[in-house]
């Protein structure tokens, strides 16, 4: 089995299991006593802060450990708009931020940043959204879902001029390297770089306001109640350290890994869009989606065959609507893939995966095209018309797709659907048709998306 999804929690590194096991035995003692087995916890409690802040580019006494990375992001957005609550209550975040950021956000009032078709912020925009009353911006240092590595120098510099902090979420690039800028608060997760879950850090930059909420505590500076996960914690350093030292030269090969297939997938699949900046990205993560396919089928497909990798489709959810970091984006929903690779991946996995995608493509289009019932068409006012309502992705796509032809050059093709991924991937489709959207308009039941016939 070959195991393609780093990006959602990487396997335990050799490290962080050996790590782990020596301090069971060695730091199970209160590290705030006194007596000679709290004093041995304490010892490793601080060398892996030590370890820790050295990662990041913190002080020691900047970084807390927290019990996991989604704690450290609510506890940092929480403090760090508590502590400048006189400032106001306005926040400021990209629209491809990880759930764990856009949960928060919905406590205060809050300016969405859109990013273009690479999934990336612009440095102005970030600037253009600041006000007085701003309290807080947040910025992933790379998207999750493609990669996209964002400009956080650029950002930090813009919010530092204005006096406002920003805060970073690193957990997907933190293993490759330090984050560059004057970033104010800084939160990631262990497990995303071979740590064990149940830690996350969150750094808080001297001279930047912050008060904890919730409960006051002792532990931790008071930003994460509770008793230290010691052995974790020590398993978390110890493997971030290592991958730190592999991460160079790992790049390097996983970026050649990638390259391939991006480069390889458009030439053996057809009708797939791949997403995600082509250069500014992370090394180990490749997304693309393919017309025509139900990302959940396409992914039962692949594990058959050994491959686990997951989808940002609408289709892989139990809500139906898509990933809001492609709907931000603007591309293709249905049928997406996101590949991405541990530490170690094998070459020859990699070409075996490309091997056999096409033929499970192949199979879920034949089987989402020939069973299905032919499309409900209807011909009025020159205007042909899809009733593809109550079909889910990406039926009413393969739909239009089926009956493009029948309209001339210059004709009008009305599709009905009430999928909220038809209007993501109508307009999809049409780019990568060269046909042309003409937009949404009301209908009866869900909405009309109308469709022009250029060629």
């Amino acid at each position: 089995m070959s195991y393609f999804d780093a990006a959602s929690s990487a396997p335990l590194h050799p490290v962080a299991r050996q790590a782990l096991l020596a301090s069971l035995d060695e730091g199970w003692a209160d590290p705030s006593r006194l007596y000679r087995e709290g004093r041995r916890a304490r010892m490793l409690l601080d060398a892996a802060r030590e370890a820790g802040a050295d990662a990041v580019g913190c002080r020691p006494d900047e970084l807390t450990f927290t019990s996991s990375g989604t704690r450290a992001v609510h506890s940092g957005i929480a403090g760090a708009m508590g502590g400048r609550r006189r400032v106001g209550r306005h926040l400021i975040v990209s629209a491809v931020e990880h759930s764990s950021v856009l949960h928060s956000a919905e406590l205060f009032e809050v300016t969405e940043v859109p990013v273009d078709r690479t999934g990336a912020v612009s440095a102005q925009s970030y600037a253009d959204a600041l006000r007085p009353d701003t309290a807080l911006a947040c910025l992933q240092s790379a998207n999750h879902e493609v990669g996209t590595v964002q400009p956080v120098a650029e950002v930090a510099a813009a919010c530092r001029a204005a006096g406002v902090p920003l805060l970073v979420d690193a957990a997907q690039s933190l293993g490759w390297g330090p984050v560059q800028g004057e970033w104010s608060l800084l939160t990631a997760s262990a497990h995303k770089w071979g740590g064990p879950s149940g830690v996350g850090l969150l750094a808080v930059r001297k001279g930047v306001r912050f008060s904890p909420q919730g409960p006051a505590d002792e532990r931790e500076s008071g930003r994460a109640p509770g008793f230290e996960n010691l052995p974790a914690i020590v398993a978390a350093a110890a493997s971030l350290r290592a991958v730190r030292a592999e991460a160079a030269q790992e790049a390097l090969r996983l970026r050649e890994l990638t390259a391939r297939i991006r480069s390889r997938v458009p030439q053996s699949v057809p009708d797939v869009d791949v997403v995600g900046d082509p250069e500014r990205r992370l090394p180990g993560i490749v997304t693309f989606s393919c017309l025509y396919v139900d990302g959940e089928t396409l992914l039962h497909e692949l594990d058959r065959a050994g491959f686990s990798v997951s989808s940002g489709s609408s289709c892989t959810s139990s809500t139906l609507t898509p990933s809001h970091v492609l709907k931000a984006m603007g591309v293709l929903s249905e049928g997406n893939v996101r590949v991405s690779l541990p530490f170690g991946a094998v070459s020859e996995e990699v070409d075996r995966f490309l091997k056999v995608l096409p033929g499970a493509v192949a199979r879920v289009r034949e089987k989402l095209g020939a069973p299905a019932p032919a499309p409900a068409v209807v011909v009025r006012e020159d205007v042909l018309v899809v009733d593809a309502l109550g079909k889910r992705c990406p039926i009413p796509v393969i739909e239009l797709a089926k009956v493009i032809g029948e309209v001339p050059v210059g004709g009008t093709i009305r599709v009905l659907s009430d999928d909220e991924a038809a209007r993501l991937d109508i307009p999809a489709w049409c780019e990568m048709r060269e046909q042309e959207y003409m937009g949404e308009e009301p209908a009866d039941q869900g909405s009309a998306y109308l469709v022009r016939r250029r060629s």
